[in-house]
């Protein structure tokens, strides 16, 4: 991949790290939330998110995608170092998360097993000594899951800093506008902040944005709404009249 297409392709790929980040992330808080209730996660939805070299999951893919997008930064601003860093650092502590989940789904079932049965003395304390270890896991899947909460709750912080140098981004308005359920619900009391920051207290230039977006995707109906959402937070300057004008002539030509 040249860097050239690579900044070609920037608006696309900030959109994407925001849109993966949110997606791992919720999937990722449903297994924490999993383990804080019953003490065990599910291994195959790690191994999904993750996936493998061949067959990359979403957490892999936001990953690489994260580093084209930051790592091409052509004054490499340092949060967006940090985002690269926090993203990478997420990944390979769920490669360890979901190790520790096969052991304790696989492994500890069989020790105590074993454990309750009649074998020899010598056996049955090497048993005992090695299933100390596999018990072990459950402590290390805690440390983990903190670690990668933890990293998760500064990259909320990050995303603002970074893509407040990116309000004209129509693709990461359309998003913003199409998933808002899920960016609330990954990014809790700071979506305000998220939204501030790129829209400068506007939020009506998000809407804006979003329909210009989807009107030029060819999805009409959706651009008519958005942009009633615009209009309905106080957008009514040139732009807001200019594509006011294209939703009606649509709407006369199309719409009985």
């Amino acid at each position: 991949m040249s860097k050239e297409w690579i900044r070609r392709k920037k608006p696309q790929f900030i959109r994407d790290v925001l849109r993966d980040f949110c997606k791992a992330g919720r999937r990722l808080e449903d297994q924490f939330r999993r383990f804080d209730h019953y003490g065990r996660l599910e291994f195959e939805a790690l191994r999904e998110l993750l996936g493998e070299e061949n067959n990359k999951g979403l957490l892999w893919r936001l990953k690489d995608t994260a580093h084209h997008t930051f790592r091409s930064d052509e004054e490499e601003r340092l949060v967006g170092q940090f985002l690269d860093w926090g993203v990478g650092y997420i990944f390979h502590e769920t490669v360890k998360l979901k190790e520790d989940a096969y052991q304790q789904g696989a492994y500890a079932p069989w020790f105590r097993e074993m454990r309750s049965q009649d074998l020899p003395r010598e056996e049955a304390v090497i048993c005992q000594e090695l299933y100390q270890v596999v018990k072990q896991t459950r402590q290390s899947m805690q440390r983990e899951i903190k670690r990668i909460r933890f990293i998760m709750y500064h990259c909320r912080r990050l995303f603002p800093i970074y893509l407040a140098e990116h309000r004209d981004n129509p693709l990461l308005a359309r998003f913003l506008y199409e998933e808002e359920g899920l960016v609330r619900e990954v990014f809790g009391v700071g979506y305000q902040d998220l939204v501030d920051a790129l829209y400068n207290g506007e939020p009506g230039e998000l809407y804006l944005q979003a329909a210009r977006s989807l009107r030029e995707g060819g999805w009409m109906e959706k651009a008519a709404k958005a942009l009633e959402y615009a209009e309905s937070r106080g957008e009514t300057g040139e732009s807001v009249l200019h594509e006011r004008e294209i939703v009606d002539t649509w709407k006369k030509r199309y719409i009985v």
